[in-house]
């Protein structure tokens, strides 16, 4: 491997920061919240920027399993839904875009989650959140610390805790419609130096659609397993340290397909597939190994190391063309009219394409924390390696008259796309929080140098025998970030501040510039007698925007992996989260507000393959970013009871870039889903709880990609009971 001319001294010093981690020195022990950003100490109110913090008691809320359907109660964020159960999720913040999550980070316990976030950011795995104990979300200069993606936000889950008694636990049932079923169960405990944790989560469905003329599954089942160990010296010991192992596996296998419905599918029945798509699936496989160690040096100094690894593998068999056709560019008509009995012939071809990869990421990061009082400054590195190994082929078969599909010929592996993109990425940065008096001021640096490298063997049948084709992009930059909150009062304060953000090239792509932009933001925030209020401008002025064409955009196979410049772009709006408890009688009536204004707007012309942008004329608006947002949660609470409406609404959307009112074919339509939930105390350690997504069974596009319509998921109804002890 090749590393850019900063790269050997930078990896020497945090090899010599790293090695602090090894000596233990005089200090009290202390509630060392090191996998969370915001520890119990941390004061949201006055951080200078945006900042949500999602609760254990707000997940338990609607007991999502869609991290999707999660985060909509934090302005800002953008989520397109696909599969209805969000198993490939699709979440954008600020306007950059949803597409596989591709310009957010998104770490579990600290770490950089995604399975290769530098070399192949669009990210097919995501942590169930189902099992996540807390969501934290930054935005703007917020998220400055952490990268390699800067310009949109950061998404950081904290798993399953390991609990502080001798031994604590529960179990979790629920069952619903479409056969929705899930089993979580979790136990562990504390003793005097020991302490762990194991966690059990399996959820399931079999689907809410049905594929014509078949019986063909169009569920999934998905397990998650989780240990924990925490070794630490004693409480009152002179010198304390932990020693925290980490173990995670999880497996999914769904019957997940690209193919959507024509227009006239859609509104006869929005809930079939064609049987074209009866053989898709995705199955995949997630490996994972953290190792935390934490220093109490001082009252003044803690040190925090963490060395991970993660092993994500995937094949997604997936129809790429029918009758010869992709199914952006006549396949899915195709589909439609074998399905109908209007297609000429008796039979029909189709091509499924074998999309599997493996991935690796795998690196070590510190954080020196010190306190000067006044000055709390972090100081932190992180070396970094991820790969994308892509090893393709398509087999093909024939359906009949009787909608049975036979193979008629292998693919060889490797034979459709044969390719290796790795990168290697080292990270510094330091903070300095300074108070003065009313004023909190952050200052931050983050230095990112990273070699991006593509090794293709094209489509050759002959393995990996032939001399590959070899592309490298070699990246250093600094990222400069301020942001200051002034204290009017103990209810209001005002904060501002600006950042650059940075995304980098892909790896295939040497003349592709970097995604650079300056990121504003201005707002306050006012509290008082049960109110909670936070309104933010922000503005996003892009000197240069990437988009990246995936199979998920409907990128035909020739353009996949390519990336193109779109240059200036402005992103601008407003953000608003507000909330108030009302007090009547022996109830309480929480009511919380969340809303988003946005505005997009390409500067300059120019031409692209990606299908949501196209040929861009300047003035053209950004496409998936509705202009407004709302959500709107309302809760009655008891003694021993809770319920809470949630109402959903999502502006009309634009599914390719333009201006002016959107043709019917190029829009989706504004919606409202409504979420119901209730939760009965039957003892201190039961509940029972009735959870109906989309109570008003609104039928809803929810995308359109490869000229097709995805549709929402309808009304479901799920109980569920848990114990705990």
């Amino acid at each position: 491997m090749r590393f850019s001319k900063n790269f050997k001294p930078a990896m020497l010093s945090l090899a010599v920061v790293s090695a602090f981690s090894s000596v233990a020195f005089a200090g009290d022990n202390d509630d060392m919240e090191h996998l969370t950003i915001f520890g119990s100490d941390t004061a949201i109110n006055d951080i200078p920027g945006s900042a949500h913090v999602i609760s254990t008691d707000e997940l338990e809320k609607f007991d999502f399993t869609d991290i999707m359907r999660t985060l909509t109660a934090v302005p800002g964020v953008y989520v397109l839904e696909e599969d209805g159960y969000g198993l490939r999720p699709n979440i954008g913040m600020r306007g950059t875009g949803q597409n596989r999550s591709e310009k957010v980070t998104i770490m579990e316990d600290g770490v950089l989650a995604a399975p290769a976030p530098y070399a192949a950011p669009s990210a097919y795995y995501f942590p169930t959140v189902g099992r996540m104990e807390q969501l934290e979300i930054l935005k703007g200069t917020s998220s400055a610390m952490y990268g390699p993606r800067t310009t949109g936000g950061v998404v950081n889950m904290l798993s399953r805790q390991i609990p502080e008694e001798a031994l604590a636990g529960k179990l979790s049932l629920s069952a619903g419609e479409d056969g929705y079923g899930k089993v979580h169960g979790v136990v562990g405990g504390s003793g005097k130096n020991v302490a762990t944790v194991f966690e059990v989560f399996r959820y399931q469905a079999d689907g809410f659609k049905d594929i014509n003329h078949s019986d063909a599954a169009t569920g999934f089942i998905k397990n998650d397993l989780l240990a924990k160990v925490l070794v630490h010296s004693d409480n009152d010991a002179k010198y304390y340290q932990e020693l925290e192992f980490k173990v995670k596996y999880s497996d999914e296998d769904s019957d997940e397909t690209y193919m959507g419905l024509t227009q006239g599918d859609f509104e006869a029945n929005p809930y079939t597939r064609y049987s074209a798509s009866q053989l898709d699936n995705m199955s995949t496989e997630h490996k994972q190994l953290q190792i935390n160690h934490h220093i109490k040096l001082s009252d003044r100094f803690t040190l925090g190391s963490s060395a991970y690894y993660n092993d994500f593998s995937r094949n997604w068999y997936k129809t790429s063309k029918v009758n010869g056709d992709s199914l952006g560019s006549g396949g899915i008509e195709a589909a439609a009219a074998f399905d109908a009995g209007t297609f000429e012939e008796s039979a029909m071809t189709v091509d499924i394409k074998a999309n599997s990869r493996a991935y690796l990421s795998k690196g070590i990061q510190t954080t020196l924390d010190a306190d000067f009082g006044d000055h709390q400054v972090k100081f932190g590195a992180r070396y970094h390696e991820d790969e994308m190994d892509r090893f393709q082929w398509v087999d093909k078969y024939l359906i009949d008259a009787t909608f049975t599909m036979s193979q008629t010929s292998a693919g060889a592996p490797g034979t459709d796309s044969n390719r290796v993109d790795s990168a290697q990425a080292l990270a510094l940065f330091v903070h300095d929080e300074v108070t003065l008096g009313d004023f909190i001021i952050n200052a931050g640096l983050r230095y990112e140098d990273m070699t991006i490298e593509r090794h293709d063997w094209g489509k050759s049948d002959s393995g990996r025998t032939l001399t590959p084709s070899h592309k490298e992009n070699n990246v250093d930059v600094l990222l400069p970030s301020v942001a200051v909150s002034y204290r009017v009062n103990d209810e209001l304060i005002i904060l501002g501040g600006v950042q650059k953000g940075f995304a980098p090239p892909a790896p295939g792509n040497e003349d592709t510039d970097n995604e650079e932009s300056i990121n504003y933001e201005l707002g306050l925030r006012y509290n008082q007698a049960g109110f909670n209020g936070e309104a933010l401008w922000f503005v996003s002025d892009y000197d240069n925007m990437h988009g990246n064409c995936t199979a998920s955009q409907g990128c035909d196979d020739d353009n996949i992996g390519n990336q193109y410049n779109a240059g200036e772009v402005e992103v601008s709006g407003l953000e608003v989260k507000a909330g108030y408890e009302f007090a009547s009688n022996n109830v309480t009536i929480p009511v919380d507000l969340t809303y988003t204004f946005t505005q997009t707007e390409f500067k300059n012309d120019f031409s692209s393959q990606l299908e949501t942008w196209g040929d861009v004329i300047a003035g053209d608006e950004l496409p998936y970013v509705p202009e407004n947002q709302l959500q709107l949660t309302v809760g009655v609470v008891g003694d021993h009871w809770r319920s809470h409406v949630l109402v959903r609404y999502t502006d009309e959307v634009r599914t390719v870039a333009g201006q002016g009112n959107a043709l019917l074919t190029d829009r989706i339509d504004s919606r409202t889903v409504v979420d119901f939930s209730t939760q009965y105390t039957l003892a201190d350690n039961q509940k029972i709880t009735l959870n109906i997504d989309n109570l008003l069974d609104e039928e809803y596009v929810s995308t359109k990609t490869h000229g097709s319509i995805m549709v929402g998921k309808p009304r479901s109804l799920t109980l569920g009971y848990q114990y705990s002890f």
